[in-house]
């Protein structure tokens, strides 16, 4: 008994790791001592600049005493008056202090061109610099647009030969046929020179229409504001429109452009535009309107009721009765008819009346029925609850009594 309660409290066996706390700590401490620069009493790389650049290769690190020095990189120039270009390693394992000894270079000026002028946008001619050309109205750019100061050899200059201005000149525009322009006879016109184009005239009996812009421009370098219109016959068929009248652009004929507007006959509405035009195509845009009688047209109005509508008094004289007390012996018309002993149209086509008191009986006669059935239902409803608590009246009544006449214990 002893020996099974040691047994319980003994603590179970570990194995002891081959990474002990201690073992970590001694590689972390290894690991952080390689880290550690080989000689603290040195330098480390020398400083960078954006001017200037050491002369020779630099090295990984410099010893307090040993300097390094600097020159001026492709495109910079020394400034004036000079500064130091060297930095010492000093004993404090630092280097000395050294501003930007240079400066960008220059590149030549540039003239504003002929009938141009030249922007800069950097508002300077300094390495890295850009220039703009723009020429003045009426005149085209030769060359490049922009032209940027870089790198030539051992200095700067511009990336390219500055551009000129040239005069816009056009060509003559094209020949058209049935027509002609002005000034046809020149070779060469100048910017914003304006040629006009006209129809010869017919030789049948339809004169032709300029069809496109009578006037183009020289706008650019042989370049003209449009194309050269058309000399061609445009004759549109006659707009004629049934129950309709022209209102304005009446004629015998009708060719390009020409306009017309419509109105209908009264009791007639328009069904389409009132406005059209005859196109180039010899056709009316928009189509050719109709006039449709405002009767087939639906109304928005509502329907007349038959009681407002008044029956016309019958043609037949009144009939003068021989007595007050015996009644006539001639046929009696009813108030509209035309002639004795036929039917009148109201009686041949039932009135509305009659159709909606027919409509209000049906509909009185769905309600009775739907209120009947209702009725029967709670009736028998009603019973079967009224049966069933009977039911159970009687059986607490049995039980009560059984209760009642069974002996007490």
């Amino acid at each position: 008994m002893t020996a099974s309660c040691s047994s319980r409290k003994a603590p179970p066996y570990r194995s002891e790791s081959p990474f002990s706390s201690r073992c970590f700590v001694g590689i972390l401490l290894v690991a952080l001592l390689l880290l550690l620069p080989i000689s603290s009493d040195a330098c480390g790389e020398p400083p960078r600049f954006e001017t200037m650049q050491p002369q020779d290769v630099p090295k990984p690190s410099y010893s307090p005493g040993e300097s390094i020095h600097y020159e001026c990189r492709p495109g910079y120039q020394p400034k004036r008056p000079p500064l130091p270009t060297s930095a010492v390693c000093q004993d404090d394992n630092k280097w000395s202090l050294l501003q930007e000894a240079c400066t960008r270079k220059q590149c030549p000026n540039l003239g504003d061109p002929a009938n141009g002028q030249i922007k800069y946008p950097n508002e300077s001619i300094l390495f890295g610099s850009q220039a703009h050309y723009v020429c003045n109205d009426g005149y085209f750019l030769i060359g490049p647009s922009i032209l940027y100061c870089d790198i030539s050899e051992s200095t700067v200059s511009w990336s390219d030969n500055p551009p000129i201005c040239e005069k816009i000149l056009c060509k003559p525009p094209e020949k058209i046929l049935n027509g002609k322009y002005t000034n046809s006879h020149k070779d060469i016109f100048e910017y914003s020179e304006v040629v006009t184009y006209s129809c010869d005239a017919s030789n049948g009996t339809d004169p032709y229409s300029l069809v496109g812009e009578s006037k183009l421009v020289c706008i650019g370098k042989d370049k003209w504001s449009s194309d050269p219109p058309q000399c061609k016959v445009v004759k549109c068929v006659y707009p004629y429109v049934e129950n309709g009248m022209i209102v304005s652009g009446r004629g015998p004929k009708f060719y390009y452009k020409a306009t017309v507007v419509y109105r209908c006959n009264e009791g007639f509405k328009l069904n389409g535009s009132n406005k059209i035009v005859c196109s180039a195509n010899s056709t009316w845009e928009p189509e050719i309107p109709t006039c449709i009688k405002e009767s087939t047209i639906p109304s928005t109005q509502p329907p007349i009721s038959s009681a407002s509508v008044s029956t016309p008094p019958s043609s037949q004289p009144p009939v003068p009765s021989v007595s007050d007390s015996k009644p006539t012996t001639h046929p009696t018309t009813t108030l509209g008819s035309s002639r004795p002993g036929y039917p009148s149209p109201s009686d041949e086509t039932p009135p509305k009346d009659a159709e909606s008191l027919g409509a209000g009986i049906i509909v009185a006669i769905v309600i009775g029925a739907l209120f009947g059935v209702g009725v029967v239902v709670c009736s028998i409803c009603f019973c079967f609850g009224k049966k069933k608590k009977g039911k159970e009246g009687i059986a607490t009544y049995s039980a009560y009594q059984d209760k009642a006449t069974t002996p007490a214990e």
